[in-house]
């Protein structure tokens, strides 16, 4: 709808990137909190919190800058901005999940 524009990219960003960082540290709380009570791990409730933090984090930039860019390459945001964006954060919490994990508890 061409409300984006290059003068407000910058403030939609620092705000979506705000937005996403809060979800993450709150529901990293609860989801956290959970998986340890339920596996009794404490280390696996971290790797879940800091894999959501930084996925949704991540999501959130990426729901700015995806249809920014598909704009720039005439492509219709609307019609293509959701497969990429759900591709890309699904991709990325996988990563981010396993790669912590791989990391943190092996």
């Amino acid at each position: 709808m061409d409300q984006v524009t290059p003068a407000n990219s910058r403030w939609l960003l620092t705000k979506e990137a705000s937005v996403g960082l809060f979800n993450g540290l709150i529901w990293a709380v609860v989801v956290a909190a959970v998986a340890m009570a339920w596996f009794r791990d404490a280390k696996l409730g971290g790797v879940i919190a800091a894999a959501m933090v930084l996925n949704l984090l991540i999501a959130a930039v990426a729901g700015v800058l995806i249809p920014i860019i598909q704009r720039r390459m005439g492509i219709d945001p609307a019609l293509a901005g959701y497969v990429v964006l759900t591709t890309f954060t699904d991709v990325v919490g996988f990563f981010t999940f396993l790669g912590l994990g791989s990391l943190l508890l092996l």
